[in-house]
């Protein structure tokens, strides 16, 4: 399930309420603009003998699941828009207007371009709660994704920085992959390349200009006291970075898991 975030998502007391791919809204949202008191969390309502009832007249009558758990750092319990109005109300009267007022003008559109007042912000205590702890949580976000990207970048770093190619071979060894696969990577993606006829791979121009590779000249002896001259290609350490930015990335791409199934949350 997809959680839908915009700017054009309602916003209440500085949070924006999120949607996932039905239309149902994000009750944690709603909970933290106002005010994030405990004691109204959404699960002491879902708790309650008359919202089960609520919940399951509501699926009755729209044959549609109206409770939705989503786990992850975008998860929440979402919820129909009739539910989240009664989940307002059991909160407070004057909360329950302000969500269903916002939720109506989610609905015509007139929440195309929210602002939010500075100085109202100011003077109301609930609002400028649920906006610091709205951003305070966007916060720790970030700073959690940069500890975690933090070991690979350092390790980038210094590979970039290194002096020296290496060969295809050891390069894979560097990269965690099967020397094999490298070859028939780098040759797909326009690296290296073979002349018609020969066995040697060569770099093209392209990457060696970049930077990438690089060419290694050495002098065989033969058997028979013959020489010959032995062209090899060398990743260089801006090569070695590259590559393993761009096989993360398509590891990522291959590992990627589908969204956990939609469970009923009652």
């Amino acid at each position: 399930m997809n959680t839908i975030s915009n700017h054009n998502a309602p916003v209440i007391a500085g949070v924006e309420i999120t949607t996932d791919d039905k239309g149902r809204f994000n009750l944690n949202g709603l909970h933290k603009a106002s005010g994030a008191e405990k004691k109204n969390g959404p699960s002491y309502w879902l708790a309650l003998d008359s919202t089960t009832q609520l919940i399951n007249e509501l699926e009755n009558q729209t044959t549609e699941i109206s409770v939705v758990k989503k786990e992850g750092r975008s998860g929440g319990t979402f919820a129909h828009e009739l539910l989240a109005v009664s989940y307002a109300g059991w909160i407070s009267p004057a909360f329950q207007l302000q969500v269903n007022q916002t939720f109506i003008d989610y609905r015509s559109g007139k929440l195309a371009a929210p602002s939010i007042n500075p100085m109202q912000v100011l003077n109301d205590p609930v609002a400028m709660r649920g906006l610091l702890l709205n951003y305070t949580e966007k916060v720790l976000t970030l700073e959690n994704q940069v500890q975690e990207m933090k070991p690979d970048v350092d390790a980038l770093h210094r590979i970039a920085k290194s002096d020296g190619g290496t060969c295809i071979t050891t390069a894979a060894k560097d990269l965690q992959t099967r020397p094999k696969d490298l070859f028939t990577y780098l040759s797909a993606k326009g690296w290296i390349y073979r002349r018609a006829g020969g066995k040697s791979w060569l770099a093209y121009q392209s990457k060696i200009q970049s930077g990438l590779l690089e060419h290694k000249v050495t002098v065989v002896t033969r058997g028979d006291g013959s020489e010959k001259t032995v062209e090899q290609v060398l990743v260089t350490p801006k090569g070695l970075a590259k590559l393993s930015q761009l096989l993360n990335q398509q590891a990522a791409s291959t590992l990627a898991t589908p969204a956990s199934p939609r469970c009923r949350t009652i």
